[in-house]
């Protein structure tokens, strides 16, 4: 059975290029980075080769760059380092309801430290308002957390106008770039922020590293302790594998972003065009156009979601129903509710995120077995009305 994947905001598949420049620094380059002999410069000198490939792809300097182990400890280095090292001077912090769970969980944790948090809303495609930005800060807020581009729905955000803002108040701007950084064109200097997160395993590069980037003189303490790795802001022995990798996805991404952008653009508009098409009572979820070129999420009515998922993999078709994070859950997402999703609708919606090695026979092929799925599970759905289900979709073309 031939499987398709369309889960790759969830995490993509390594590079054929990625693991091969990654070998040798399991079996042939294995030195410390730390090290001054010849096995230890070896590894140093391609550390910083990644360096500056990362910086390149988002417009930044390479000793701007700080390497984690993910995307996770980025948020959490972005949020806590700053709040630890401006708490004097003040306590509040400014986000959204739709970040991402690594932001969430830390304002959380922050909020029963003693910091206030302030969660902008959204409007019905998922955007903030940045008047809603500048309204919001007070003479204690210290850092302000916007996402570039939603995990969930796609939706990209005005950071450029929240940076603009950010910048005249003195405050510094965080963005969770992780899902748009090699999807469309990410750049710190344009977006006016001083920090920013990014992930490996979302741009074809391997699970475990990620990087946040600091613009130069923010005040920021380190939050993990030990050696005097990356400069004293980072310790730990460099995963220098990992980071080569990571180097790698990021010259690549950095190469055929524009033309990934263009052809996902084209594949996820047939996707959703042939749905809307073939099945009634679907609704998308975020905005129409300020959209991720590979994201695509919609709610089924009078079908669960999770039935969906199960009954496309079946057939060999890996989709979403929300955040990999978040899968475990019962609750509906938290993106959904906050945009003003029914809760019902919410739990009947999927995300299709494709990837470079998706096909336009793929798309046809997963609308085919959506089709059945939808016609199969609204017909034995309870809240399907009579008139509904004597159409439970349109004839198929």
């Amino acid at each position: 059975m031939k499987t398709i994947y369309l889960d790759n905001n969830a995490t993509t598949p390594v590079h054929p290029e990625v693991v091969e420049a990654m070998l040798t620094y399991y079996n042939t380059f294995y030195g410390n980075a730390s090290s001054i002999h010849s096995f230890g410069r070896d590894v140093r000198k391609a550390m910083e080769e990644a360096r500056e490939k990362i910086a390149g792809l988002i417009g930044a300097n390479p000793d701007e760059i700080v390497f984690t182990s993910g995307g996770t400890e980025a948020d959490n280095f972005a949020l806590k380092g700053v709040a630890w090292a401006s708490e004097k001077g003040g306590n509040h912090i400014i986000t959204s309801a739709i970040e991402h769970h690594a932001i969430i969980n830390s304002c959380q944790y922050l909020e029963k430290r003693g910091f206030d948090v302030t969660y902008l809303p959204v409007d019905k495609y998922g955007l903030i308002d940045p008047a809603q930005v500048k309204e919001a800060i007070t003479n204690k807020t210290i850092i302000i957390s916007i996402m570039l581009a939603n995990n969930e729905v796609g939706t990209i955000e005005p950071i450029a106008e929240i940076g603009e803002i950010a910048r005249e108040m003195g405050i510094y701007l965080h963005t969770d770039a992780i899902q748009a950084v090699g999807k469309i064109p990410v750049n710190v200097t344009e977006l006016k922020a001083g920090l920013l997160s990014l992930s490996g395993h979302k741009i074809n590069g391997p699970k475990g590293i990620g990087a946040l980037y600091i613009k130069k003189g923010t005040r920021i303490v380190p939050f993990l302790h030990g050696g005097h790795h990356e400069k004293n802001r980072r310790a730990g022995t460099e995963n220098i594998p990992a980071i080569v990798g990571l180097g790698k996805a990021a010259e690549l991404a950095a190469s055929q972003v524009k033309k990934k952008t263009k052809r996902l653009t084209e594949l996820r508009d047939r996707l959703h065009k042939e749905i809307t098409d073939k099945i009634d009572n679907v609704h998308l979820n975020g905005h129409p156009t300020l959209r991720l070129p590979n994201t695509l999420n919609l709610s089924f009515a009078y079908v669960e979601g999770e039935s969906l998922l199960l009954n496309l993999d079946l057939k060999g078709i890996a989709v979403s129903t929300g955040s990999a994070c978040t899968s475990g859950s019962l609750d509906p997402s938290h993106v959904l509710v906050a945009m003003g999703v029914d809760p019902v609708l919410a739990q009947g919606s999927l995300r299709f995120s494709l990837g470079p090695e998706n096909t336009k026979k793929d798309i046809d092929t997963t609308v085919e077995y959506l089709l059945e799925a939808v016609e199969k599970l609204r017909k034995l759905s309870p809240l399907y009305s009579e008139k509904d289900e004597n159409k439970p979709a349109k004839k198929r073309k």
